[in-house]
């Protein structure tokens, strides 16, 4: 069947992207589902950094591909083996399929599922099968088992999860990444306990999700720090127990002597070195810094070793927010229907796949929060 999707063919392209539009919207070929594999109507698909960091040239993929990872939508077909979705269910999409059967997914950690990751760095399905061609029907690569900017997907059965039918597809796109990543940050990876101080460092979506979900879970106090004047703003808004501007030049001592002494919990949502450095010091003894961004293979931290120990320190990667999905992102809906994760709050734009160059731009500049392409 042929459907509009967005072909990332450039990466590394110079800003503005609307100018430079590494981005294509094209008509591809896309292929029935296989054994194990699901065909879903795309309905709302979210705009996040890591995409962007894809089109930039931060963490290569193998091109050409078609683009996302953050989405809901509706089953349309399945198929063989697929015997527990049927036509009409409403999924949330997954960027770390899970084999069920390696040593991370026995161990309870289906993030770090390994053939999962070898599928998401070849640009296939879990399979290792490719479902999409380009009109001169050569190969076109997946992003991370999703590529969800198109009107429909193949997907396997193992990259979604079944969900309510009366959550709205633009607030349940959200799960699949944002919610799970930061909120999962919080409860599954550094399983923060109630009472505690907590501070997350870069407030875009996964960032202010980190925030709710402190909030959530029982956080004393949840300070909020960013570049972005706005940003603060709607983490004041949201709840946060004070906001800090990352670039005055004492942030720190104003973040440690807010805190009394440094945070128990930092989260660093933001992928920016500089980011990282400052979570990691406005922790204090014995606090724990979390980090979920994504940043250049290339880029270090400097962490003082006799910190590390003498202060008993702890820093944490979390990726997928440790989560299970398939217990998580039902339980993190219901924590949005009661109220407790007002995630709707979020939304910045809706757009078209027209506009999604467009909307990398707005991403880059740092004046959105979550823009959600969405599909009639």
């Amino acid at each position: 069947m042929k459907v509009r999707a967005a072909v990332l063919r450039t990466m590394g392209a110079p800003k503005p992207y609307a100018k430079s539009r590494p981005v294509s919207i094209e008509t591809v070929e896309l292929d029935p589902p296989g054994p194990g594999e699901v065909l879903v109507a795309i309905k709302a698909a979210g705009i996040c950094h890591s995409d962007l960091s894809m089109a930039s040239g931060v963490r290569p993929r193998p091109l050409p591909m078609v683009m996302g990872h953050e989405a809901a939508g509706q089953v349309e077909a399945v198929g063989p083996g697929v015997t527990d979705l049927v036509p009409g269910d409403h999924v949330a999409l997954v960027f770390v399929p899970s084999c069920g059967h390696c040593v991370p997914c026995a161990s309870g950690r289906p993030a770090l599922c390994e053939p999962g990751a070898t599928a998401n760095a070849g640009g296939t399905l879990l399979g290792g099968h490719r479902r999409l061609r380009d009109g001169g029907g050569q190969p076109v690569n997946h992003q991370v088992g999703v590529s969800c900017y198109a009107e429909k997907a193949v997907l396997n059965r193992r990259s979604l999860v079944k969900i309510a039918k009366d959550v709205p597809f633009d607030i349940a796109a959200l799960f699949g990444c944002a919610v799970i990543t930061g909120v999962g940050a919080v409860v599954n990876t550094a399983k923060m306990r109630p009472g505690a101080s907590a501070a997350v460092v870069g407030l875009g979506g996964v960032g202010l999700c980190a925030m709710l979900g402190a909030m959530a879970a029982g956080a004393r106090s949840v300070i909020g720090v960013d570049i972005n004047p706005a940003k603060l703003q709607l983490a004041k808004q949201l709840g946060a127990s004070a906001v800090f501007d990352a670039r005055e030049p004492d942030v720190v001592d104003k973040i440690r002597a807010a805190s009394g002494g440094g945070v128990e919990y930092a989260f660093e949502m933001a992928g920016e070195a500089e980011a990282h450095e400052l979570a990691w010091k406005i922790a204090r003894r014995g606090g724990e810094t979390v980090t979920a961004g994504l940043q250049h293979p290339d880029k270090r931290l400097p962490v003082p070793s006799v910190q590390l120990v003498a202060e008993e320190r702890t820093l944490k990667g979390s990726y997928l927010g440790s989560c299970v999905p398939a217990r998580d992102i039902p339980a993190f809906i219901d924590l949005y229907r009661s109220g407790r994760l007002p995630v709707d709050r979020l939304l910045s734009e809706r757009i078209g796949l027209d506009e999604v160059n467009l909307a990398f731009d707005r991403l880059a500049e740092g004046t959105t929060v979550r823009q959600i392409l969405v599909f009639p």
